[in-house]
């Protein structure tokens, strides 16, 4: 895939091409738009370790915390990568390249008709403690994952999910869904059904190349794995441990790497890039969907006026947030997709930086007087919170910031009134896929994020968003189905319940010598499927 280093962006060699060529989906050395992620019998590469001067571990430091291992649902930056290593789905997403591949699954699903399919499991596959994955156990992560608030939403067009025999399941779905199937059952992994809750949330086993040691993922804690001696797929563990562990500190994270401790970083503080590329970092930064975004309390007046939303929106001084505070690494928003994504769309309404506009929907909605709080999570994003500030102050709004670690069991679906005004946090539901339904489900579908967090499932403009998607989920026709995601678009950006500040890209600092067949994503997390840590 290719990306961005830090040596071609500062020499400015290619660096407008690569965001224009490069895109999520897999991308060739041209500069068209690559496909939304389509079935694929592409297997990654069998990577073998090294004949010779293989390293003892990989090390790794992760710029996001959890204490959520449970893979049933699970969400958090630092857990989902994890979870990447220790289990498998059916199939699973290439996360270069948005491609699937067969994991758990025996090959291609087999198409009884068009909304009835049977997958066979791997012959041979075993979870981690010896036992035999069976059928039983597929069917009950999908039905565990089917009624979870978090991944529910995304596996709506199942209607049963049944073992055939010990080793095929078949799905029935609600409707077609060929072009999406594969990638979406990817979203679902797989775990004993013998599993408890409370082993599920403390020490869960998979089927995956690793297996967990030990698990703190709190600021400061270590996550510790060992191969899986069990695993009989094609990207084994390729030496004798993997740690990672917990730096929300940015700064931590660069000692970390140039001092050797580790071998790999996520998200490299822009102020230290040139450092570790003076000590032989390579830092590489891909585009993605990536993004920091605004949360309104849709219930809450006045954030209930789209006028009001959508002049904090017009406040803001996009091009100098990218500049100042992410030093030209992102890029600023014409829709909910970045322009790089097969499936974009330039948005009827375009969020730039509009002082007399921003004044003009405030005195419409007669908020002459305005002040709120501006709940700020407590990780990158809190670089962005005084500009923002300040170009609030600009078109008469005061607002005071509350920078927090969020908690988001507070903002709970409720009857009352959810305690905030307005959030300012990152996301990145590209981990899970990257077609539209995908994205936009997450943060607009019914779930969680609307019917607690933005409270906007109680709009009609919502109910609106809601059909027009079903409608693009069981149109066949992709042409016409990319119309309705158009109108959904269009739709998203004008009522901003929730919407992106801009598109960033992703950072990732490693020694290039020391870590065989490692390559950045273009999302949150560091994948190590394949890869082997080199002596020297």
């Amino acid at each position: 895939m290719e990306k961005l280093t830090r040596r071609g962006f500062l020499a400015g060699t290619a660096a407008t091409g690569a965001l224009a060529a490069l895109t999520l989906a897999g991308c060739g050395g041209d500069d068209k738009k690559a496909d939304a992620p389509a079935p694929s019998t592409d297997e990654p590469k069998d990577e073998q370790p090294a004949s010779s001067g293989v390293a003892k571990a990989i090390t790794a430091a992760a710029a996001y915390s959890s204490t959520n291992c449970n893979p049933i649902g699970n969400s958090s930056a630092l857990m989902l990568a994890a979870t990447w290593h220790v289990f498998e789905g059916l199939y699973d997403l290439d996360l270069h390249t948005y491609k699937t591949y067969t994991a758990l699954a025996a090959g291609e699903p087999t198409k009884v008709s068009d909304t009835e399919y049977e997958v066979a499991i791997r012959e041979g596959a075993k979870f981690s403690d010896g036992s035999a994955v069976t059928a039983d156990d597929v069917v009950n992560a999908f039905k565990r994952n089917m009624a979870d608030d978090t991944y529910g939403a995304f596996l709506t067009f199942i209607k049963s999910v049944a073992a055939k025999d010990d080793t095929t399941v078949t799905f029935t779905l609600n409707y077609p869904f060929e072009s999406l199937l594969k990638g979406r059952l990817a979203v679902v992994k797989i775990f004993p059904k013998a599993l408890t809750d409370d082993q599920l949330s403390t020490m869960p086993i998979g089927s995956g190349p690793w297996k967990y040691d030990s698990i703190n993922g709190d600021d400061g804690g270590t996550i510790r794995f060992v191969p899986n001696d069990q695993y009989n797929g094609t990207l084994p563990a390729t030496c004798e441990e993997m740690d990672w562990t917990v730096q929300l500190d940015g700064t931590a994270r660069t000692t970390a790497i140039i001092d050797g401790t580790v071998l790999a970083i996520e998200s490299v503080p822009d102020a230290n890039a040139t450092q570790l590329d003076n000590a032989g970092v390579a830092v590489e930064y891909v585009p993605g969907f990536a993004l920091p975004f605004l949360m309104f309390n849709c219930k809450k007046a006045p954030f209930d006026d789209v006028r009001v939303r959508q002049a904090i929106y017009y406040a803001i001084d996009y091009d100098k947030l990218i500049s100042n505070q992410m030093d030209g690494h992102a890029t600023a928003c014409t829709s909910f997709l970045p322009e790089s994504y097969a499936n974009y769309h330039q948005a009827s309404t375009i969020y730039t930086h509009d002082v007399e506009k921003a004044k003009s929907l405030l005195a419409d909605a007669n908020q002459t007087d305005l002040s709120f709080e501006l709940m700020v999570n407590n990780n990158w994003v809190n670089a962005l919170a005084p500009q923002i500030v300040n170009d609030l102050e600009q078109v008469g709004i005061k607002a005071t910031i509350n920078e927090t670690k969020i908690d988001w069991a507070a903002l709970a679906p409720s009857d009352d009134i959810l305690p905030y005004d307005v959030m300012l946090t990152p996301g990145d539901p590209s981990c899970f896929g990257n077609d539209p339904d995908l994205l936009m489900t997450w943060w607009y579908g019914d779930n969680v994020w609307t019917q607690g967090r933005s409270c906007w499932n109680v709009t009609p403009e919502w109910q609106q968003l809601q059909t027009l998607l079903q409608s693009a989920r069981e149109e066949a026709d992709a042409a016409k189905q990319q119309e309705i995601w158009n109108q959904c678009f269009d739709l998203i950006a004008e009522n901003v319940p929730l919407y992106p500040l801009f598109h960033r890209q992703i950072s990732t600092g490693f020694y290039e010598k020391k870590l065989e067949n490692f390559e950045p994503i273009s999302t949150t997390g560091l994948v190590f499927l394949g890869t082997t840590p080199i002596e020297g």
